[in-house]
């Protein structure tokens, strides 16, 4: 027994994944699962239910600037008339990893693809994301997220084709 203690403390220290209570390990990916295969159907009420009223979100890893806090009615409005531009997106949310959980707080980080497409032409990033959680009425929400993107391929120029053709809709 001691030493199955010693190797769990040794994995804590190491930021190795934090042991969750199943439900909670549920409800946490759920919420991370919901936003992005949420906004690959267009389903924004599936999206707007997985985050907080205020929500902060940084893409400064790919377009640089500032992070942004603000209501998540708002994000989800700049999302539901931005990615509807691409003819289809795929974004893919995988090894769910639980950093920590205090009480109704908690964090999170996931690997992502994030497939776009407009006829023919894709362009492809991947990386890892990281949330930060609430517990709000036993549903766990995600209230800051942070991309960090490592690679690319593809045409970046299709972001600004598919806001172009969202804007003409």
């Amino acid at each position: 027994m001691k030493t199955l203690m010693i190797a769990l403390a040794s994995l804590l220290a190491l930021g190795e994944p934090v042991l969750a209570d199943p439900s909670d390990a549920r409800g946490i990916s759920v919420a991370i699962t919901a936003i992005a295969a949420g906004a690959d159907r267009h389903d924004w009420s599936r999206v707007r239910g997985a985050l907080t009223d205020m929500v902060t979100t940084d893409y400064t890893s790919l377009w640089g600037g500032e992070p942004v806090t603000q209501p998540a009615d708002e994000l989800v409005a700049g999302w539901s008339t931005f990615l509807p531009g691409f003819d289809t997106t795929h974004h893919m949310v995988s090894n769910h990893t639980i950093t920590g959980i205090d009480g109704n707080t908690a964090g999170a980080e996931a690997d992502f693809t994030a497939t776009h497409r407009i006829g023919e032409d894709f362009w492809v990033l991947g990386g890892r994301y990281s949330y930060q959680l609430q517990k709000i009425d036993g549903t766990w929400k995600v209230s800051a997220l942070t991309m960090s993107a490592s690679w690319e391929t593809g045409d970046r120029e299709l972001a600004t084709r598919a806001g172009t053709r969202a804007d003409e809709d």
